[in-house]
């Protein structure tokens, strides 16, 4: 969901991880014919070019996340394809949610939950929402049930969510809930009075924001001013979290622009502009994975 225009947000700090996806051996996925793994070598290979491409001028940080996939199976797989590590934020109980998280992590991206959560103006925000009339069992297991069906997610990011983001109570237990499973969250800031990032902060959930939407405003032209936005921001700022919806003007754009915002920018993870921090606010420390996820 797009929050209104104007929003003055403030940035976040960088912590590197190395690899944008990790699994367990149980999340491994079956050994491919030679031609989809052709595929997810030469898709791959783009994503090392693309960050080859931005060398040490390269001026700002960017990590994208493509919103709202899971219902439309060709946008969903056109997002997975992407050049560079684009994120694949995935709505739960979808009809393709397992079939794009699986080609987002073929294709080295990250997957992140796209939850769905109550917001102000009571328009139902979908399957496996999470709702202020929940008791603390009832969002932890509205939660559980969301990430089964997301498999592989390494983050949460939340899908709408005006109303529940600015409740301190959901939002405690939300973060208690991601921290055990050492998820991160990254806050779509639907709203200016989310204390999401505070919630998270306090309870040792790495996190991040959303600074640009790409698409808060309709048709090419939109696109054009969200990409101005987002280049005004890094120019300022030095790093951004920008989200997109998978509209085919924006698929487009971003297969059109990535290449040159390479050039520009560094293209990263979303996992490496998150801050860490523990309760108290003292800083955690950030160890690298020992092994990138296996792919197809």
């Amino acid at each position: 969901m797009r929050p209104r225009r104007g929003r003055a947000e403030a940035g976040v700090h960088r912590r590197w991880v190395r690899a944008p996806v990790l699994a367990s051996r149980a999340d491994r996925l079956p050994a491919p014919s030679d031609a989809p793994r052709a595929r997810r070598l030469a898709a791959l290979a783009a994503g090392a070019l693309l960050a080859a491409a931005a060398g040490p001028a390269a001026a700002g940080e960017l990590a994208l996340i493509v919103d709202d996939l899971g219902n439309d199976r060709a946008a969903g797989l056109r997002a997975a394809a992407l050049p560079g590590p684009v994120a694949c934020a995935i709505l739960p109980h979808t009809p393709h949610a397992r079939l794009i998280a699986r080609a987002a992590r073929a294709h080295g991206k990250e997957v992140l939950l796209h939850l769905p959560m109550a917001a102000v103006d009571a328009r139902p925000p979908g399957p496996g929402a999470i709702g202020l009339h929940m008791t603390r069992a009832e969002l932890e297991r509205t939660l559980a049930a969301a990430l089964a069906s997301v498999p592989g997610a390494v983050g949460v990011n939340n899908h709408m969510g005006s109303l529940i983001t600015r409740h301190p109570g959901h939002m405690a237990w939300l973060m208690a809930a991601l921290a055990r499973r050492g998820l991160f969250f990254v806050d779509s800031r639907t709203t200016a009075a989310t204390v999401a990032e505070r919630l998270a902060a306090e309870h040792g959930v790495p996190h991040a924001r959303r600074h640009v939407f790409l698409d808060a405003e309709p048709g090419a032209a939109g696109l054009r001013a969200g990409l101005a936005r987002l280049r005004a921001r890094l120019a300022r700022r030095g790093r951004a979290v920008a989200i997109v919806h998978p509209s085919p003007a924006a698929l487009a754009l971003l297969e059109r622009e990535l290449p040159r915002l390479a050039r520009e920018h560094r293209l990263v993870p979303v996992s490496a502009l998150v801050e860490r921090s523990g309760r108290g606010g003292a800083r955690l420390a950030v160890r690298a994975p020992s092994r990138i996820a296996p792919a197809p």
